[in-house]
């Protein structure tokens, strides 16, 4: 578990004397202590930095401490509030209180029970964020690994474990069904915010007229129906990740808002004023070619190249089928609901391996559940397997078993080199780093040598 980040604890008091006194007490390595003389300069250090705890007092020479407190919660996203009271004030304290002011304390003050104070605040300001975020998360799918030893896979897990630890945007590209959720599930989990939330929303959900109180919360009144003040994705994901799959899906005025969230780190409510101040990491993730995307006219150049900064593609199903057992045998064991994993026979596993999956592994996850449903005795044969996959795949040679040989992929391989370079062989031999003489030999041995080889560029 990683270590707690210091209380951000932010003292509002025209006395120097009483400022000076928190700094000097308080200031240590589980308290971090800002100070403010009034409620103009407590506001612009708010908009800027994030706290937790909010010690201030009643009599400011620019306003009510009472009066101030809702506005310094909002714009703290959830800061709890402590008054400092004299003894004459404590009646407005109570009233404070009513308002779900979290304690106050009255001058002179005792240290010890000040640090208590402000300890269970912070217990209970953490509490309150939790609190949001599993109300958010309530069905979301249980975290994944990344399954496969292909070569392709390899790369991938690469490429997530060096940007974990760096806060760079990170663009996850892809057709759909390919794990694009679970590679980001992966960056976060290794991340040095690991602890802290990880919020994902599929763009492609969110109803147009909605997108931006969904992304960046709302005033009370802001619109119809607003009845009260509501925190959006950029407020609950605080201090942790944002993954904001299919992108490409925004429309063009919310991509210009969060370009200005991307480079200032701050965004306002809907319906608000105040300039909030974040701490998120983003991951985007689209099945879109976003370069077109922009060519388009579609998709904005400047948030593309503010997201593009470090991208992971991820290969289709149909390119790295090696990995096509282990996902069988991870599937069944998630999914097959007695004590033993259902098992498959051997043609419903050839019909598996043979099929080329254009819904890549969200459809073999799918396909295994039906299995699953129509096992006889626990197999599941060509029987439980959907009609057009086992039409699909009737004339593809059998396998004695589920596995490809070291031939076959060696000549699954050059096909995909091949296809890369637009069938140059020249280039071809260069990158599989063999010569021209050797790559026209296998050529012959796997009967490519007449195969038209189109580019993918």
């Amino acid at each position: 578990m990683p270590p707690r980040e210091p209380i951000q604890l932010l003292v509002v008091d025209d006395e120097q004397s009483i400022r000076r006194l928190f700094e000097k007490e308080l200031s240590a390595a589980e308290r971090s202590v800002a100070t403010a003389g009034t409620a103009k300069e407590a506001l612009m250090l708010v908009r800027r930095r994030q706290f937790d705890v909010i010690v201030l007092d009643i009599q400011l020479p620019d306003g009510n401490g009472i009066e101030l407190m809702e506005r310094f919660r909002k714009a703290s996203m959830g800061a709890e509030i402590i008054l400092i009271t004299g003894f004459g004030d404590i009646d407005s304290a109570v009233e404070a209180m009513k308002r779900s002011a979290y304690d106050y304390i009255t001058k002179p003050f005792n240290l010890d029970r000040l640090e208590l104070v402000i300890e269970k605040a912070y217990q209970r300001a953490c509490l309150q964020r939790e609190n949001r975020l599993l109300r958010h998360k309530q069905g979301e799918a249980p975290t994944d690994t990344l399954i496969g030893t292909s070569p392709t896979l390899a790369h991938v897990r690469y490429l997530a474990d060096k940007v974990a630890p760096t806060q760079v945007p990170v663009l996850i590209t892809g057709e759909s069904g390919t794990g694009k959720n679970v590679v980001s599930r992966n960056i976060h989990h290794q991340s040095r915010r690991s602890g802290f939330p990880l919020i994902t929303k599929n763009c492609g959900t969110l109803q147009k007229e909605l997108i931006l109180s969904e992304l960046f919360g709302y005033r009370k009144g802001a619109f119809t129906g607003a009845a009260e003040s509501r925190d959006g994705l950029l407020a609950l994901a605080h201090k942790g990740t944002l993954f904001l799959d299919e992108i490409g899906e925004l429309p063009m005025d919310v991509q210009a808002s969060l370009l200005r969230v991307l480079e200032s780190q701050t965004f306002r409510r809907v319906g608000g004023q105040d300039e909030r101040r974040v701490d998120i990491r983003f991951i985007f993730a689209t099945n879109r070619n976003l370069t077109e995307e922009v060519e388009a006219g579609r998709f904005s150049q400047a948030l593309y190249h503010r997201i593009n900064v470090f991208n992971i593609e991820l290969a289709p199903l149909r390119e790295r089928k090696e990995d096509i057992p282990l996902l069988i045998e991870h599937f069944l064991r998630k999914l097959s609901m007695g004590p033993l994993p259902c098992q498959v026979s051997k043609p419903a596993r050839q019909c598996l391996m043979a099929y080329d999956w254009p819904g890549n592994i969200r459809e073999l996850q799918n396909v295994i559940e039906r299995g699953i449903i129509l096992a006889e005795d626990g197999w599941i044969t060509e029987r439980g397997l959907p009609r057009e996959l086992v039409e699909a795949t009737r004339d593809a040679p059998a396998r004695d078993t589920p596995f490809f040989s070291l031939m076959e992929m060696e000549k699954d391989h050059i096909q995909r080199v091949l296809r890369y370079v637009g069938g140059n062989r020249a280039k071809a031999s260069e990158i599989l780093g063999i010569g021209r003489k050797t790559l026209y030999r296998k050529l012959k041995i796997y009967e490519m040598e007449g195969e038209e080889m189109p580019s993918v560029n």
